[in-house]
């Protein structure tokens, strides 16, 4: 129920503009967020490659209907990425980038409709395509980004579309789907590269599983048929068991062949302490000013992080 109820809140015009302009809100925003510029994207990827981590940045924003608003997105992302390569850390793609399809243009011209339109699609297409040249051009990769059930198909079809021509893309699935187990057995393919997640939305009965021992089997069967396949697995989790099952499994092949991932701010000394048995660990960082529908999904996740988010916005209101 509290799940539901603050992805309702995120959904919401009222409280979002009540939370962006608490004067607590940055306090706790800082622990997930990077700051708001590409200069500080930068020095946080800088920063996390001295540790010895991989980094995959995020500009933050989604479900983007203004078509102005999709093209600068594009255009931070090259932007960033040409910045990157110019301090030299896009090297062996050690420093990439995430990007999500509603972002740069995935809901445009759809007039209500509960899903992408061929116009969006085509757009998210001509942007990530950008993005994937300059990525290319840069050293490094990008990773296409999983949102709510309504954008996967379209998702899977820009990713696979774009891996023709730009074979590193890669594509993020979510175990909370009741479809990725398929998806995951199409995509488990030499090459491809796949981040398995546990998912941040809410979604209909119908799409996606219930309770959290249901996503975790969906998990641990998926991780099983990525880390015994011939593709490049991303584990994206923080769940302890669900980490000793990726390590088990990675014993059966070299070590540089996948990758853990894990979100700035979620257990950074478990991060630190498996790059330093050896293991690739890659942190997604955030960055940017939209930062209210992440911080909720954050909060989501994490029930203990709402109240101390709520004693933040209490005590300095």
């Amino acid at each position: 129920m509290l799940r539901k109820a603050l992805m309702a809140a995120a959904a919401s015009g009222r409280v979002r503009d009540a939370v962006m302009s608490a004067p607590g809100a940055r306090g706790i925003v800082d622990r997930y967020v990077a700051g708001e510029s590409s200069e500080d994207a930068v020095a946080a990827a800088r920063e996390l490659r001295s540790a010895g981590l991989l980094v995959t940045l995020d500009y933050l924003g989604e479900d983007t209907t203004d078509a102005q608003r999709a093209a600068a997105t594009a255009a931070q992302y090259v932007h960033l990425l040409g910045k990157l390569a110019a301090e030299g850390l896009t090297e062996d793609g050690a420093v990439e980038v995430s990007v999500k399809p509603t972002a740069v243009g995935l809901l445009l011209g759809t007039e209500g409709q509960p899903g992408p339109s061929a116009l969006g699609e085509r757009v998210a297409t001509e942007h990530l395509e950008r993005i994937v040249a300059a990525a290319r051009d840069a050293g490094t990769t990008v990773t296409i980004d999983a949102e709510d059930h309504r954008s996967t198909e379209a998702a899977l079809r820009i990713a696979n579309s774009l891996r023709s021509r730009l074979p590193s893309v890669g594509t993020v699935l979510q175990a909370t789907l009741r479809r990725t187990e398929a998806d995951v057995r199409e995509l488990a393919t030499p090459g491809t590269r796949v981040r398995l997640c546990k998912g941040a939305y809410a979604e209909p009965v119908a799409e996606a599983f219930e309770s959290r021992h249901e996503v975790d089997k969906s998990f641990a069967r998926c991780l099983r048929i990525l880390m015994t396949g011939p593709g490049y697995p991303m584990i994206a989790t923080h769940d302890p068991r669900l980490i000793d099952i990726t390590r088990a499994l990675g014993l059966a092949r070299p070590a540089d062949s996948f990758e853990y991932q894990m979100l700035h701010g979620v257990r950074p000394d478990e991060q630190r302490r498996l790059a330093a048995a050896g293991a690739k660990v890659r942190v997604y960082v955030p960055y940017g000013g939209d930062w209210y529908p992440y911080l909720i999904r954050r909060l989501a996740e994490r029930p203990a992080n709402l109240a101390l988010f709520l004693r933040s916005l209490w005590s300095k209101s």
